[in-house]
């Protein structure tokens, strides 16, 4: 620990001229792991089982509580998951599914996976999720699944969305790799649609190094993946489909055990964060913190602003500026995904979302993780404005 907090100090201190200047260093992500987390995975490599195990399904168990639904299906990543989901649902070549233009490509890749089209739908200005009304527009006799993603944490008008899906009897599926302990209505991301996906990616609110989980009350669609995940396999050496090996390990799901206790107290500390930031924000002119609709709890995976026309700055100028002063910062996202090589060379060139485009051009996420500090709030908002 001591050389750790020398390196940290040898970074803060910037010598001018036989002067030491001290310049604060707050980075955009920072994973909240400790002792609990290192005894877990001692106690895992003790245990001689790594791979899917008691772990493992105390994990799926204790998520699934948490969500409030009735099957959890741990995954080695948040793409498999969303990939294993899809899978389940049966997908042909030529089926539709509508997925929002801003989002990580992965939303888009996983239809591709299933040989289906991405639909994309244009997004909301204000929460940066997918438009329903601009799903309802894209909606067709091919479409058999929307997803939708609760992008920055912020959950999506799942109302509106769930009704379009009934509707045209879709499924409709959420990309909660973003939302965990999000709220809708006072239910929780991953409980509304007919299931959820979740990541434990290194930044995500909680982590399990890498990891993902597919939550569901469809107690078919959870066997299905189930057998999707571990070779198609009902019991060792007997393989009933094609399925794939997508298993979590133990070390993982021991990891995930012990965030998932601390995931409240994450949550409630981005959440202050976030109304801390937003506090200082509001008073700098062109600088628009993030909106938070009625009746949700939003979990600020990212605290994003947008950079208006009227800021003195773009964007990009911006974000130098802020490195410079020692602030991390990262722009989730900076290209429309059907504007990337992949659907370009797929034929999606002659697609246009307006508000996705200019999103794209505006948005900039700022540290809000657990261990920003007030001290570092007041730097980031100075550092805005200077």
């Amino acid at each position: 620990m001591k050389n750790i907090k020398c390196h940290e100090k040898t970074m803060r201190e910037h010598k001018t001229k036989g002067n030491v200047e001290l310049k604060r260093i707050v980075p955009i992500a920072k994973p909240v792991l400790g002792k609990d987390e290192e005894e877990a995975v001692r106690t895992v490599l003790q245990s001689g089982m790594l791979v899917q195990g008691e772990k493992v399904r105390s994990f799926e168990k204790a998520f699934a509580d948490y969500i409030g639904v009735n099957h959890a299906i741990a995954t080695a990543n948040g793409t498999l998951a969303l990939d294993i989901t899809l899978k389940a649902l049966k997908l042909s070549p030529g089926d539709e599914v509508i997925v929002p233009a801003f989002s990580f490509i992965a939303t888009g890749n996983c239809v591709l996976f299933q040989r289906a089209k991405p639909v994309f739908a244009d997004i909301d200005q204000r929460t940066f999720n997918i438009d329903p009304s601009d799903v309802n527009e894209k909606m067709t006799t091919k479409t058999k699944a929307i997803i939708a993603v609760h992008l920055y944490g912020h959950p999506a008008n799942m109302e509106e969305l769930k009704e379009i899906a009934e509707d045209h009897k879709a499924f409709l599926v959420e990309d909660a790799a973003q939302a965990h302990g999000a709220e809708y209505k006072g239910q929780k991301a991953g409980s509304i649609g007919n299931v959820g996906c979740f990541s434990f990616y290194a930044t995500k609110n909680i982590t399990t190094g890498e990891g993902g989980i597919i939550v569901t009350d469809n107690s078919e669609l959870a066997g299905k993946a189930r057998l999707l995940r571990n070779h198609g396999q009902t019991e060792k050496y007997h393989h009933t489909i094609l399925g794939y090996n997508y298993r979590m390990t133990e070390i993982s799901a021991a990891i995930g055990l012990v965030q998932l206790k601390k995931l409240e107290k994450i949550t409630e500390k981005r959440v202050r964060s976030a109304e801390m930031l937003n506090e200082r924000m509001r008073k700098i002119r062109g600088l628009t913190p993030p909106y938070v609709g009625k009746h949700v709890r939003h979990v600020f995976y990212q605290y994003v602003v947008r950079v208006e026309e009227d800021y003195p700055l773009e964007r990009d100028e911006l974000a130098n500026h802020l490195k410079k002063k020692g602030v991390g910062t990262a722009v989730h996202y900076p290209t429309p995904i059907y504007r990337q090589p992949l659907y370009r060379n797929l034929g999606y060139d002659e697609v246009v979302c307006p508000v996705t485009e200019e999103s794209c051009k505006r948005v900039l996420s700022l540290p809000v993780h657990p261990s920003v500090s007030h001290e570092d709030i007041q730097y980031i908002t100075d550092a805005c404005v200077h």
